[in-house]
């Protein structure tokens, strides 16, 4: 016997991932993991936007408090 795959390629019914909500929908399977996928980077992306903009708000409230004591 093959690789699962080569099993699921002749089978896909047989394949778990084809099966959404109890029905056989390779098509709409497929559809639901690539927008997962998708979500997945855009939330990567903005937790990478998000920790840059956290390190440019400290490094403005840090330059604000040096401003402030050197003014006393």
């Amino acid at each position: 016997m093959g690789e699962w795959s080569e099993y699921f390629d002749d089978f896909p019914e047989e394949n778990p991932a084809n099966w959404v909500n109890g029905r056989f929908d390779p098509r709409l399977a497929a559809e639901l993991r690539a927008r997962e996928a998708n979500a997945m980077l855009a939330s990567a992306k903005t937790a990478e936007e998000s920790a840059k903009l956290r390190e440019t708000i400290a490094k403005m409230i840090a330059d604000g408090n040096a401003r402030a004591r050197a003014k006393k």
